[in-house]
């Protein structure tokens, strides 16, 4: 596979050191992806390669968090002229923010998986029940796209919801981890107790995310747009696989990064109010050092406080400071794009992040761009939510 660590694209020297601190902790290989920035001990857009290691750090604190977009019977013409009504439908109908219930109880058989014996699945179960359909907050979001053919799209972006965040904190203080951005990744053994416990909860959190994009992404299709489902393209980008390259397995923990093999399509956003793709992996020398592993997004090159400010105390009062983005620039580059926005805020506005079409070309002979998808509408959290998922 060639060098210890292969980067795609431009970064800055702290994502470049980020990434190569988590491979001189027991990693064989790294990839950083063209979309990478500084995460949490492990960059976003960083993908390890482990013999017999798991790191909790890798797969962060939104376990599983990853991308669903279904493909629809609609068309474009059918969906445009009552795009506001549909995103006000979606935003009735649909849980977003933090510690939020799901307006309608999804039952589904995971809840009868053994993993929630282990602690702390056991505990966490009852509010998972309750969560299970509602998106959260940040970067993540249900939108409505239409293709080159005009066909429509809806697409959804987040995770295991305060299941996946509580899981990854618990085993990392019980794995002695360090919090923080500039700190070592905490890596277990496999094989040891809080391996193979955090192993199975981190499996568990997989199966939640996966019921829970499909539940949002499917009731949008069936219940708001009264259509047919197509087709799914469905990935996580915050988890760990057992894989092999080059004829050896290995443990390959992704934050961040979208898994690309040979034939295995994904689904990948741009920033709010730009195009999306469905992509799929190629096998090419390239992409064998990349892990098969792609971009997940366009990545920011600004922090969420640099885009929107910050509060200080003046006072008894808490006044927000400016930040990079103004409100009229981002509603100007929507409105160019005949963009419905329902919630978002300055931090997830185009102008904090890179442009996808530059990354997906970093990546050029690792992913073929099967479809391109144009937003309609965009829905999120609105901007009084604060996002403590840090990945």
């Amino acid at each position: 596979m060639g060098a210890k660590t292969k980067i795609f694209g431009e970064h800055d020297e702290a994502t470049i050191k980020q990434i190569e601190t988590c491979v001189a902790a027991g990693g064989e290989h790294g990839v950083l992806c063209a979309d990478g920035h500084k995460g949490y001990a492990q960059p976003i857009g960083g993908v390890v390669a482990y013999k017999d290691k798991i790191s909790l750090s890798g797969v962060g604190f939104d376990i599983a968090c990853g991308n669903l977009a279904i493909q629809t019977d609609v068309k474009r013409e059918q969906v445009a002229p009552k795009i506001g009504k549909i995103m006000d439908e979606v935003v009735r109908d649909i849980s977003f923010g933090i510690g939020r219930k799901s307006k309608t109880r999804v039952e589904h058989e995971l809840f009868e998986d053994p993993a929630w014996e282990l602690k702390p699945m056991r505990d966490l179960k009852p509010t998972a029940a309750e969560q299970l359909g509602t998106v959260g907050a940040g970067n993540h979001y249900v939108d409505l796209f239409a293709d080159e053919q005009d066909r429509i799209w809806v697409g959804v972006h987040f995770g295991s919801r305060g299941l996946g965040h509580k899981t990854a904190t618990y085993f990392l203080k019980a794995a002695g981890g360090k919090d923080g951005m500039d700190v070592p990744p905490t890596v277990v053994d496999e094989k040891s107790a809080i391996g193979s416990d955090y192993l199975a909860g981190m499996q568990l959190a997989g199966r939640y995310a996966y019921a829970g994009r499909e539940a949002v992404a499917r009731h949008v299709v069936r219940g708001i747009l009264g259509a047919k489902i197509v087709d799914e393209v469905h990935n996580h980008h915050n988890f760990a696989w057992r894989e092999k390259h080059a004829g050896q397995e290995y443990w390959v923990v992704r934050k961040g990064a979208t898994p690309a093999f040979p034939g295995q399509k994904g689904f990948v956003g741009g920033s709010m109010g730009d195009d999306a793709v469905i992509i799929e992996g190629i096998d090419s020398p390239i992409s064998r050092e990349a892990l098969f592993s792609t971009i997940h997004g366009a990545g920011r090159v600004m922090s969420r406080t640099a885009a929107k400010g910050r509060f200080v105390k003046v006072g008894n009062k808490r006044i927000r400071q400016d930040g990079l983005v103004r409100h009229d620039e981002m509603m100007k580059w929507l409105q160019d794009r005949h963009v419905v926005l329902r919630g978002g805020d300055l931090d997830e506005a185009p102008q904090a992040y890179r442009r996808l079409p530059d990354v997906l070309a970093a990546h050029a002979g690792t992913i073929r761009i099967l479809h391109t998808l144009h937003p309609l509408g965009v829905a999120m959290a609105g901007r009084d939510t604060i996002d403590p998922y840090k990945d």
